[in-house]
């Protein structure tokens, strides 16, 4: 298996961020991952395609994604035509944001976003139509604090916009569960942790205190999916990352992930991902740098 590179990226201790906007008529660079968090605006991009987490997205016109820091992403040509593209990447680090200035009450939108950048949003068009004028005055402005002020601006229009979505899956990422329920997230942590094994409804409810009919009911009401669903998801997600990280066969995959057999497993992972286990790692392998 090849390695998905780690990249260093050119942000300087001494700078907020780093911002570059060119134009290209390819997607060249591999899939990899950085510690910074990336805002990264496309246009002119249709029929290409992004790749975030165990997430793969074809794209329309415009394309406008948060990355969270580690997480794998890569923009892929695909079915675009080579044409000229206008790309914006702006990457800054999360310890600008300190934990204590986090905890404010006027930063709640902003935490919020930043907690879910940890899967990736892509946002919709109609985010990406009314934060475009900024985006091109930050490339345009001086450099100094008037820009680093226009970037949260930035930020603080995408913490308010609800039309957007994550990608990759919770378990891919290895996300931080941030559920405002207690008993939800203990059910959470208990289905991170045993979901190699038998998950009975029984005992998650007992875990809830709850019975096991009025536990799914509130897990379904809390959560907006059944519990079986988001077992499966979890485990799926897993199964993405073992795709990627590993040299496992998709059989030893399956069993590892908590799937009695693999057609089963084939079925499932096709219907949440789009593609076979086989074409999403022969997708990842694509778009690697063997090194």
């Amino acid at each position: 298996m090849s390695k998905i590179i780690t990249e260093i990226t050119p942000l300087s201790e001494k700078d907020c961020f780093y911002l570059i906007d060119r134009r290209k008529t390819e997607f060249d660079y591999p899939i990899h991952r950085h510690d910074e968090l990336e805002l990264n605006f496309v246009a002119n991009c249709a029929g290409a395609r992004h790749v975030v987490g165990d997430s793969m997205e074809v794209l329309g016109s415009y394309d406008l994604v948060l990355v969270g820091g580690g997480l794998e992403h890569a923009w892929e040509q695909y079915n675009c035509p080579r044409q000229e593209m206008r790309e914006i990447t702006v990457q800054f680090s999360p310890s600008l944001f300190s934990e204590e200035l986090m905890q404010k009450n006027q930063m709640g939108t902003l935490r919020d976003l930043l907690s879910r950048a940890a899967k990736g949003i892509a946002f919709d068009m109609a985010v990406i139509l009314r934060v475009y004028g900024m985006l091109d005055e930050l490339t345009r402005s001086q450099p100094g604090f008037l820009r680093w002020l226009k970037l949260l601006e930035i930020l603080y229009h995408l913490s308010t916009a609800p039309e957007c979505h994550t990608l990759a899956s919770s378990s891919f990422a290895n996300a931080e569960l941030s559920h405002n329920s207690r008993r939800i997230r203990k059910v959470e942590e208990a289905i991170n942790r045993d979901y190699a094994g038998q998950i009975y409804l029984k005992d998650l409810a007992e875990l809830a205190g709850m019975t096991p009919t009025a536990f799914s009911r509130f897990f379904k009401t809390r959560t907006g999916t059944t519990l079986s669903e988001y077992i499966t998801n979890i485990r799926i997600g897993h199964a993405a990352r073992k795709l990627v990280d590993t040299t496992m066969t998709i059989a030893e995959i399956c069993y590892e992930c908590g799937f009695n057999n693999i057609s089963n497993f084939n079925r499932l992972f096709k219907k949440k991902k789009g593609c076979s286990p086989k074409t999403f790692r022969e997708n990842y392998l694509k778009t690697k740098l063997i090194i």
